[in-house]
């Protein structure tokens, strides 16, 4: 089986299954760079533009149009731990190929050791991966909550009640948001990842499972008579007015599952929508339709996308296409280096998985410009 990259095996699931897994740079600003100080380029924060039909820099109101990655999904604070230079080096390797946003999964067991106690460690390095992409000009959408390595999950977690587990889900954000509002570095705020609203204390509070890993969870265990829309709209405002109370202006959103109807009353307290969409193999048009459902008068960021379940130029076509409709793209970086694939790729030695990853380097290059300048 194609080794597929962590970020994308809940979607893989989804569409296999059907399963519904319901503060501004200053002039002279600098960084610590292999033990010198290099100035860091002045970066502008992203702000909805007036019109709510795409995105502007501020303070110079220049048009801002999202374009770039997920990186490092499931161990992003593991690996800048282990290998800085490595996150360096990949991060200016995502600018070489045209990337303006990367979105991460910092991990909740790396940044809060228990209920109100967050951990200083896992803090420094969100504090330092704003460094590192404010140096390398990639603003970041910050997801949360991430609790994918079931392995890492702690057991006081998620023994919490609903309340107080929204409650310490609240701290979590505000404990970001303290770290992050500084940082032009801060594209977006995004929630969780793919939630699901209800389900029962029998199913526990994670869905999707592939190996180790599990990237969807549901907000309740004990729904009682609460839909899903009035579960969204309890838990959504928490959320942002946490971050709120340290961070009011940075922009705030959610990673959704291709099911519109699920996500609607969540999206009346975000800044923007973020679906995840991946088209299939000779439907194109079918995924622009799903694209067009999320449109409730916000901007539209894909969140991720990927020639997971069709070939390079379907994925072309559908990202050409929606350019109508959305306003960002985010796919997925590889763990490997696009110049280790190509070399691969040239000695003959590149597995099915390594020329997928490659196609889609190979892609985002070339229809960056396209990407990011229309009108």
């Amino acid at each position: 089986m194609i080794r597929i990259h962590q970020a994308v095996i809940p979607i893989l699931l989804v569409l296999l299954s059907g399963e519904f897994c319901v503060a501004r740079a200053e002039e002279g600003d600098s960084i610590e760079n292999n033990g010198k100080q290099t100035p860091t380029t002045a970066m502008e924060t992203v702000k909805v533009a007036n019109d709510l039909k795409g995105f502007v820099m501020h303070p110079s109101g220049k048009k801002f149009i999202p374009w770039g990655h997920n990186y490092a999904s499931a161990d992003i604070l593991e690996r800048l731990s282990k290998d800085p230079e490595r996150v360096k080096r990949e991060f200016a390797e995502m600018k070489a190929a045209g990337t303006n946003v990367a979105r991460i999964h910092p991990e909740l067991p790396r940044l809060l050791q228990g209920p109100g106690d967050v951990d200083q460690q896992g803090i420094d390095g969100i504090k330092q991966l704003l460094d590192i992409a404010q140096q390398s000009g990639i603003h970041l959408k910050i997801t949360g909550l991430a609790n994918y390595q079931i392995k890492d999950r702690p057991e006081w977690y998620d023994k919490l009640s609903e309340a107080d587990r929204w409650k310490t889900q609240a701290f979590f954000w505000e404990s970001i948001a303290r770290a992050c509002a500084s940082s032009p570095a801060v594209f977006a705020y995004d929630l969780v990842n793919e939630p699901g609203a209800a389900g029962k204390p029998e199913e526990g509070w994670y869905m999707g499972r592939m190996g180790d890993v599990e990237f969807c969870q549901r907000l309740s265990l004990t729904p009682g008579d609460r839909n899903g829309d009035a579960i969204y709209r309890e838990w959504t405002p928490l959320m942002v007015a946490s971050i709120r109370r340290h961070d009011p202006t940075r922009l705030i959103t959610m990673g959704m599952l291709p099911f519109p109807g699920a996500y609607k009353a969540a999206s009346e307290y975000l800044d923007f929508v973020s679906p995840h969409l991946y088209p299939k193999s000779g439907k194109v048009d079918e995924e622009i339709a799903l694209l067009k459902k999320f449109d409730w008068g916000k901007p539209i960021v894909i969140g991720e996308t990927f020639p997971l379940t069709c070939s390079q130029d379907d994925e072309r076509d559908f990202l050409l296409k929606s350019r109508e409709y959305s306003q960002g793209w985010i796919g997925h970086w590889p763990d490997h280096s696009p110049k280790e694939l190509d070399a691969l790729k040239k000695a003959g030695t590149a597995t099915i998985e390594d020329q997928i990853w490659l196609s889609w380097v190979e892609l985002f290059e070339e229809i960056g410009t396209a990407m990011t300048s229309h009108e």
